[in-house]
């Protein structure tokens, strides 16, 4: 009987902890790039398209924002972030590489803090 009672319980705890992970399949991110023009738009973007799960990503230049629309099943912000920073961008939490960043173009260059 306490075998039966044990796992029941057990079987209870597993259960809630799955549904706890879910992750979302439309989550909106908002990360802030840097770049200066439509050609860091247009890198900062197909960068963010390459990685697996993204649905949408849009740079606005003026605030320096990329809107992005993800499957969290597929990949985090952070693949996205590691992906603009291999192309050469800054972002929030993860820096290019120098060698990446000395790649671009002389006007999409931006100023490095």
């Amino acid at each position: 009987m306490k075998n039966i009672i044990f796992g029941m319980m057990l079987l209870f705890v597993t259960l809630s902890t799955q549904a706890q992970e879910k992750k979302n399949k439309n989550a909106k991110l908002d990360i802030e790039v840097n770049g200066n023009c439509e050609m860091c738009k247009k890198r900062i973007e197909k960068a963010a398209f390459s990685v697996k799960g993204v649905k949408s990503a849009d740079y606005h230049i003026d605030d320096k924002t990329l809107h992005l629309i993800i499957n969290e099943e597929k990949c985090s912000s952070l693949d996205v972030k590691n992906a603009i920073a291999k192309a050469g961008h800054d972002s929030d939490i993860v820096k290019a590489t120098d060698e990446d960043y000395n790649k671009l173009h002389g006007c999409c260059q931006y100023e490095r803090k």
